[in-house]
């Protein structure tokens, strides 16, 4: 039986950083006697958003309610949609100054939600969403939707509309809004075998019905941007209708860093004759490119630029003054074909791997192109542009990655990207003025559902969302999806997931990873199993209908993860045992089969939910990787089988008894004990003091990391210190039982040189009263596929060792002093001798919060 509802605003602080609700109870009007009301003269979208509305209300209530295109006493209640430029109706009530459009005039995708009640024309009650343009419009009804419980995921991951009898609409609300970053979207790509699969399943391939559901889907999203699936795949050739459902959507389409011009790749593959080399086929590439432009009728970011075929780096020898030349007839053309200067169409230059190099070398790029500058393809952000830059016309924008194919190795799989790092790399990007464009590669599109709406609702306002709203937003997100009272603990799910896998790619994974020694591996393995018991336990509890959109959201990655990384802690086992011939390895090689067994099971179960909608959509290898690129199919890791005439008993050689020191008594404060076996080890976040001076705040960054909290520096564009006096540091309390010479590792977030410095980013450490050692924590930063980059990235740490020395046992203070900002510390180590090697470091040893 549908529940009767008043219904309350379960975005109070909403995703997009609204504080208003629009719905609320009994005393309002209902969307059952209300009628929708739009211009007969607006264009496609404006039309488009009044049906997904009728329809979104529909899914609610069960009830259609009819579609006007003139307002009279016939019906009471109305919703208005429409813009300020095309809606005869809103400018009516412009005119009669029931409502003040100066707010969002002119303002790109700007929309006003504003309640207008008793008009002459005797209608009693009217909502207006009016929008500067066509995709205000469409924002601000979509907002309506989320409201009343349609989430931008209801088709995507099948999530449930919350069926009520009725929702009542404000009769006083007025809302403004309007996104802070211009271009904000997604990149489909290394979309094979899984996405392509679906796709040509489904819909016969990456076809306008595809592209419909992908455009609805940002809109609700308040996206705006696209850059089309490119692996074999053309948007504009292969599909004639792809073109119109971008106009009809009002999806500004581009193309990826290395395909100029509008032109898909494939399509030199296609048609393309002779070499892709400007020097040598100028003229054949030229009208390559000519013939895009003229084709691409619709709004659009035209890439400019040439890498090598095939995405690969242009020569050694090519020098910048080509690129310029290509740039400089590519600019020629857009305006032949255009009919008006160059700049008058957006473009972007994306400075991706060695074309960065160029640039900084450099390279001329006309003022209004948009510099699109780069992540390493691993979350970090390449290069930001200095404060003390002069500011450009076409602004500056980044491309982020979820996914990537490449070294050191593909990941693909499942969602990887904790939000709190994606969030401290993005306020980088937005407090150096990195504002026009914000787009992500997000693969196949599922499974990174989450990762995708933070940075897009990111995008939409980064001044509304700090690190402290992170949880919150994760609980909002997760009630949108679920059952409301279950949203914190499936947050608490789907954080943890992410933070874990984080730690290491589910690609890297390997026997060798973790350390058997320490039980490492033991307890990472307990981590991932417990967190799937709670997984389970939820499902268990929430209704039925839920049961599918949990599958694909929580429950199958963590449940898959699970499985591997018990998979890989068993081949380690067995890979122990059978070198001392013990006979349990046998064993160990059974557990590996069943559970490798067992990871088709779980891809199995996500291929036929819901009749099999999603087949195809898990079809990513993910194990048996032997360089940087996916296996064509997946391989079992080795496992060995001892004779029965050879076998032996297991010995323990599980972790080694030590004498804890005793913690003396009568020492107060924050204070972190010497551990014979783990040093001193302490979560950054756990500072027994913070120095807070020159501007400068120390901030916790809730969970960001491998295993704790992380700790960094605000603002980000503050100045260097010099580490000294009372100059902003951390101090950390620590006891020792040793003296004499000691290490401290310090674990930071492998954040690259994004300012372009000598030395990169800075810090210092000293203890006690010694002279603090300025160490750099990135100049060997080369973002190649190799070095010592590929370590800190597949790691995803980076790890600064500096030696120290004290006289004496006792009481003594570490201190983490701020040089330069943007570094994140995630751990200190300080190793006397004892600690033994492990992948995430020692575990936090025992304060003075914990000694009881």
């Amino acid at each position: 039986m549908k529940k009767k509802l008043f219904i309350a605003l379960f975005f109070l602080v909403s995703i997009s950083g609204l504080s208003q609700s629009i719905t609320v109870d009994k005393s309002s009007f209902a969307l059952s006697t209300a009628a929708i009301y739009v211009d007969n003269a607006e264009v496609a979208l404006v039309k488009k958003s009044a049906e997904l509305l009728q329809q979104d209300i529909a899914l609610v209530i069960g009830k259609k309610i009819p579609i006007i295109n003139a307002v009279d006493k016939t019906h009471k209640n109305v919703i208005v949609i429409g813009t300020i430029q095309q809606s005869s109706f809103i400018n009516e009530l412009i005119l009669q100054r029931k409502i003040d459009a100066n707010a969002i005039k002119n303002q790109w995708e700007a929309s006003l939600i504003q309640s207008v009640n008793h008009l002459k024309s005797g209608v009693s009650n009217v909502l207006v969403i009016a929008g500067n343009d066509r995709r205000g419009v469409a924002y601000g009804v979509f907002e309506l939707s989320k409201q009343i419980g349609v989430s931008p995921w209801y088709w995507w991951a099948d999530v449930p509309v919350k069926k009520q009898k009725d929702v009542y609409l404000k009769q006083s609300i007025r809302i403004v809004d309007a996104p802070k970053v211009k271009y904000r979207g997604i990149f489909i790509n290394d979309e094979a075998p899984a996405l392509s699969g679906w796709t040509k399943e489904k819909f016969g391939g990456f076809n306008h019905t595809f592209y419909e559901k992908v455009f609805e889907l940002l809109l609700r999203s308040k996206a705006n941007y696209l850059w089309p699936a490119m692996w074999g795949n053309a948007f504009y050739a292969d599909d004639s209708l792809n073109i119109k459902m971008a106009d009809k959507y009002g999806i500004v389409i581009g193309t990826s860093h290395h395909e100029p011009l509008m032109r898909a790749h494939d399509e030199w593959r296609r048609v393309g004759k002779g070499a892709w080399n400007y020097e040598t086929n100028k003229d054949k590439l030229q009208q390559f490119w000519r013939e895009g432009i003229k084709r691409a009728y619709n709004e659009k970011i035209v890439s400019i630029g040439m890498r090598g075929d095939g995405d690969e780096p242009m020569s050694r020898e090519t020098a910048t003054a080509l690129l310029e030349r290509i740039v400089k007839d590519q600019r020629n053309i857009i305006s032949e074909e255009t009919g008006k200067p160059a700049s008058e169409t957006p473009q972007l230059w994306a400075l991706y791997k060695e074309v960065q190099e160029y640039y900084e070398k450099g390279m001329s790029v006309p003022d209004d192109v948009t510099l699109l500058l780069c992540d390493d393809n691993w979350g970090n952000i390449r290069r930001l542009p200095k404060l003390a830059d002069k500011p450009r016309k076409g602004g500056y924008g980044i491309y982020y990655h979820f996914d990537y194919v490449g070294g050191p190795r593909n990941y693909k799989w499942l969602n990887t990207n904790p939000l709190p790092r994606i969030w401290e790399q993005m306020h980088l990007a937005w407090e150096h003025n990195v504002k026009d464009i914000w787009i992500v590669n997000v693969g196949d599109i599922k499974p990174m559902e989450f990762p995708i709406s933070f940075f897009l609702a990111y995008a939409w306002n980064p001044e509304k969302m700090n690190a402290n709203d992170l949880q919150k937003y994760s609980i909002t997100w997760a009630e949108a999806q679920f059952w409301e009272k279950k949203g914190q603990k499936i947050a608490y799910l789907m954080n943890q997931y992410a933070k874990y896998n984080g730690r290491r790619k589910p690609e890297l994974l390997d026997a060798d990873t973790y350390s058997l020694n320490n039980n490492e591996w033991k307890k990472v393995v307990t981590e991932y199993n417990d967190l799937l018991k709670k997984a389970e336990t939820i499902n268990k509890q929430l209704p039925s209908e839920y049961h599918d959109a949990y599958f694909q959201l929580v429950l199958h990655p963590i449940k898959a993860c699970a499985n591997l990384n018990e998979m890989y802690y068993h081949v380690a086992l067995n890979k122990r045992a059978a070198n001392n011939k013990w006979n349990v390895a046998n064993t160990y090689a059974d557990k590996v089969k069943q559970l490798y067994a067992n990871d088709s099971l779980i891809t199995l179960a996500y291929h036929q939910l819901n009749n099999g909608k999603w087949n195809h959509m898990m079809s990513q290898t993910h194990i048996g990787y032997t360089y940087w690129q996916q296996p064509v199919k997946q391989k079992i890791p080795v496992v060995k089988y001892v004779l029965a005439d050879s076998v032996a008993e297991q010995k323990d050689l599980g972790v080694k008894t030590v004498k804890k020191a005793q913690i003396p008594t009568g020492q107060k404060g924050n204070i972190f004990y010497q551990d014979e076996q783990k040093g001193v080890s302490i979560d950054a976040n756990h500072y027994s003091k913070a120095i807070n001076t020159n501007g400068i705040k120390w901030t916790v960054l809730p969970d960001h990391g491998r295993t704790g909290s992380a700790i960094t520096a605000f603002p980000v564009v503050g100045k260097e210190q010099q580490p000294e006096g009372n100059a902003p540091h951390l101090e950390y309390e620590i006891y020792t039982y040793s003296k004499g010479d000691f290490a401290i590792d310090a674990y930071f977030s492998p954040s690259l040189n994004f300012n372009g410095e000598e030395n990169g980013l800075q810090y210092a450490i000293s203890v006690d009263n010694e002279a603090p050692q300025i160490i750099s924590l990135n100049k060997e930063d080369k973002t190649s596929d190799k070095g010592i980059w590929n370590k800190w990235v597949s790691e995803n740490i980076i790890i600064k060792t500096t030696k120290h020395n004290i006289p004496n046992a006792g009481k003594h203070t570490l201190k983490f002093w701020l040089v330069t900002p943007g570094v994140v510390l995630q751990k200190l180590v300080a190793d006397f001798g004892g600690i033994e090697k492990s992948y995430l470091g020692p575990e936090e040893t025992l304060n003075d919060n914990t000694k009881k």
